[in-house]
């Protein structure tokens, strides 16, 4: 038996990553992943990048990751709302001028991709689809699309992220596991999460979804108290909500 723990878009919320390693670190996985979106949104993306990277964890870029190591003028988040799209500026922006030059490498080395086998089960770990970093795969996305991401999967489990939203089910022969976020919600429950991947010697592989209760106070705080950050985002780790 082997397990994988795996954590994803983090946005610059040290408290809830914190947390999340602390819990993870309880059930003593055989291996750590990391899904991106170290940055962005959070008031403390310094102190998350140093959380990740000083454990050596394995960690795909995520679209901020990109958009803040690479000094670029778009998130790539794809928002259709004029106004959330505004707010995912000044959140690109402010990360922008906050993140030193030095994390700003670390961000700009990070794999775009991570494949392992375990007992004959291949699993390809990416941060919003095998096709683009920022492809969101919604859970009710249409069933004749997620089919033909299958298909060119080549991996019998995909995990992701970037939608916030964790869920899992098997589509055209794949196991496809989101691992919801760590730092900023999105399915009404606020509590971090987290995914426990279990694959035994015969194959199987069991997907957990565990929440992390952490400090939603003192980082709603922090945002508030930052010149440059929207309070929105405040408000919406604070509600574990869909808006920004």
């Amino acid at each position: 038996m082997r397990t994988i723990a795996i954590l994803t878009d983090l946005h610059g919320n040290s408290g809830a990553t914190a947390a999340v390693l602390a819990d993870i670190d309880a059930v003593f996985p055989d291996e750590v992943v990391c899904l991106g979106d170290l940055v962005g949104y959070g008031a403390h993306p310094n102190e998350v990048i140093d959380l990740i990277r000083d454990r050596g964890i394995p960690t795909i870029m995520g679209n901020y990751d990109d958009g803040v190591g690479f000094d670029r003028d778009d998130c790539g988040c794809a928002y259709k709302d004029p106004e959330e799209r505004e707010w995912g500026q000044r959140s690109l922006m402010w990360t922008r001028r906050v993140v030193d030059e030095e994390r700003k490498t670390y961000l700009r080395m990070l794999q775009p991709e991570l494949r392992r086998e375990v007992h004959g089960v291949r699993i390809r770990f990416v941060h919003g689809s095998p096709r683009r970093m920022n492809e969101y795969l919604f859970a009710d996305r249409a069933e004749a699309s997620l089919e033909r991401i299958a298909k060119a999967s080549e991996a019998d489990v995909l995990v992701f992220g970037h939608t916030h939203i964790p869920w899992n089910r098997e589509i055209g022969g794949v196991l496809f596991v989101n691992a919801g976020s760590v730092g900023k919600s999105k399915d009404g429950d606020p509590r971090a999460a987290w995914v426990l991947l279990t694959i035994d010697d015969a194959g199987s592989v069991d997907v957990a979804t565990r929440r992390v209760v952490y400090d939603i106070e003192a980082m709603a705080d922090a945002i508030r108290a930052v010149r440059g950050l929207p309070d929105q985002f405040a408000s919406a780790i604070e509600r574990g909500c869909l808006g920004a």
